[in-house]
């Protein structure tokens, strides 16, 4: 029997929808500028770049390598602290967009800058899927 999640949950809007549905279907998913081709994560309403409007949803691989990170040892919530100590990066995606995530499957103190990771995904209930990222287990990129 699965326990009630009692982290934090999204704001779903309109704007990241399909980011959080492609997330129930295990596929990693982020906005691609349908004028200058420029991958991005956050969901925005206008290209960063070009400032086009105009973007599809564009699935990625989920490799990548921890771009930075930080150890937690005294969790924000009650619900949080029975797994602290544990790791919060930006992993940079071999796509190239950079994204916030928990990492799992790992002793947070052998988190490295430069580490290969890979994207798994965590139904955490019926309703909701977060992303995770763990070590590589291909070793290559």
């Amino acid at each position: 029997m699965r326990m009630t999640y009692e982290g934090f949950r999204p704001d779903i809007t309109p704007l990241d929808a399909p980011f959080w549905d492609a997330l129930r279907r295990h596929e990693l998913v982020v906005q691609e500028c349908a004028a200058c081709s420029r991958l991005r994560f956050v969901p925005t309403e206008l290209c960063p770049h070009c400032h086009s409007p105009a973007a599809v949803w564009a699935p990625v691989r989920g490799r990548g390598r921890v771009y930075t990170f930080t150890v937690v040892h005294r969790a924000p919530t009650p619900a949080y602290q029975a797994e602290a100590p544990y790791a919060i990066a930006y992993v940079e995606l071999d796509a190239g967009p950079r994204m916030p995530a928990r990492l799992v499957e790992v002793d947070p103190s052998s988190v490295e800058v430069g580490m290969p990771v890979e994207v798994v995904f965590d139904d955490v209930d019926d309703d909701l899927t977060l992303y995770r990222f763990r070590p590589s287990t291909t070793g290559s990129h």
